[in-house]
């Protein structure tokens, strides 16, 4: 009895589980879980940590410089005390010496305001990287989950197709049993029947090859269960006016890939000044203390290293006059990154404005597709239901019969897919517009 009695228990323990496991997943939440598990991202976010560190790096720069150091040293032969300048003949002597010293740089040619600007610049650089993953991804998973939902409605499509053919041969079967039709009427409805079970295998296998397309863009295991949630796009589908490729050109600039460009131009400027910065000279201040103490004097440790105090500070300048060339090189190869920097711009957007024309064609192209495979199924409908009436009555053999009914699948399955094809191209559309991947 206490076995029945704690099975309730467990099962409630495991209920959550087997919900997540039945769970459906939306698009968004399919986004959602590849922004926060693709390896892609995670190394590319690895990347913006990397710019954080630099960054901070940069800004430490700031800082002067600080150094301390303390030596003790044994001497056994011959040495000099350092303070009268007596020698000393083989006897032990020790020796401790302290310094502290601290310098900063006060002027390199603006250098590290260039270098903290330049890795400010290269952090955003990462973090629309990793943007732009994430729009890649996301409209990946959003043409494989439209790509399920049309595998899901052409299979309904083949299995409504198979229940008619079913009842189809029935029928005629009590036809030929009637002896109202030939014999050869039933083996062509049975083989239409059979080739239906063809189209629903074969539409179940596109069906599972949808799904585990997928699962892999998710990273899941190939091995649990995973479904997504049932859309009706119909709402999605609307008339297509058209739409200004300079209009969504003007609006596509927000886009990261974008972004990215504009910012190696600024970084190539950046980095052209720094180069130019090494052109110029430095100057630097020091400071340092120091003291030591040596047992070749009759005096306490303290009393000598508050005696031998040795404070300093210092200017220094550093002009740079010839080292091969170097720096002016430097110099050019920065100019010339500036321009490669520029040309990519213009190259990233002569890309983008070209894409941004195709998918507006691709637009009208898979409109003008869908409308004409509507008005094609409202035919092919019509035309199949005159076909089934004149088949039923005896009026029309078999033969045609199939014909029609092989077509009329045919032109559901085109309409479905050219409404698929439209409603994801609406979604590139708004994508350039910088609206999110959603249904």
């Amino acid at each position: 009895m206490r076995k029945y009695y704690k099975l309730p228990f467990i099962l409630l323990l495991f209920f959550p589980v087997l919900l997540s496991a039945q769970k459906s997943w939306s698009l968004e939440e399919c986004i959602n879980y590849a922004w926060e598990n693709n390896l892609q991202i995670k190394q590319q976010e690895l990347s913006v940590e990397q710019g954080q560190n630099n960054l901070y790096q940069a800004k430490l720069n700031y800082i002067p410089r600080l150094t301390a150091s303390m030596n003790h040293s044994m001497n056994w032969g011959r040495s000099v005390n350092v303070q009268d300048l007596e020698i000393i003949e083989n006897k032990l002597t020790q020796s401790t010496s302290a310094s502290a010293s601290a310098g900063i740089n006060l002027f390199e040619g603006f250098t590290k305001t260039n270098e903290v600007k330049s890795n400010t610049v290269q952090l955003e650089i990462s973090r629309s990287e990793v943007e732009k993953l994430r729009n890649d991804i996301s409209i990946e998973i959003a043409r494989s989950y439209l790509q399920i939902l049309l595998s899901k409605e052409i299979l309904n499509t083949a299995k409504q197709s198979i229940t008619s053919a079913q009842e189809q041969v029935e029928r005629t079967e009590k036809l030929v049993d009637a002896g109202s039709v030939a014999y050869s009427s039933l083996l062509e409805v049975q083989s239409q029947l059979a080739a239906e079970r063809v189209q629903v295998i074969n539409a179940q296998n596109q069906l599972r090859s949808s799904l585990l397309s997928l699962k892999q863009l998710l990273d899941l295991d190939g091995n649990s269960e995973f479904d997504i949630e049932q859309v009706n796009i119909d709402f999605l589908v609307k008339e297509y006016n058209g739409t200004s490729i300079e209009e969504l050109y003007k609006a596509s600039h927000s886009l990261p890939q974008v972004k990215v460009a504009e910012l190696n131009v600024e970084n190539s400027g950046l980095q052209l000044a720094i180069a130019k910065g090494r052109l110029y000279p430095s100057l630097s201040f020091s400071a340092g203390y120091g003291t030591y103490y040596s047992d070749s004097r009759d005096q306490a440790f303290f009393d000598q290293f508050n005696e031998n105090r040795n404070p300093s500070i210092g200017f220094g300048l550093s002009i740079p006059i010839f080292n091969n060339y170097r720096v002016k090189t430097n110099v050019k190869n920065a100019k010339l990154t500036v321009r490669r920097a520029k040309i990519e711009y213009k190259s990233r957007l002569q890309v983008l404005y070209k894409e941004i024309q195709q998918a507006g064609n691709e637009a009208l192209s898979y409109y003008e597709k869908y409308k004409a495979a509507e008005q094609n199924v409202k035919a092919m409908e019509e035309s199949f239901r005159y076909v089934q009436q004149k088949f039923d009555v005896g009026v029309l053999n078999a033969t045609d019969y199939t014909v029609a009914k092989t077509n009329l699948f045919k032109a559901k399955s085109d309409y479905y897919q050219s409404k698929y094809q439209y409603v994801f191209q609406l979604k590139i559309l708004d994508f350039y517009r910088g609206m999110p991947i959603s249904l």
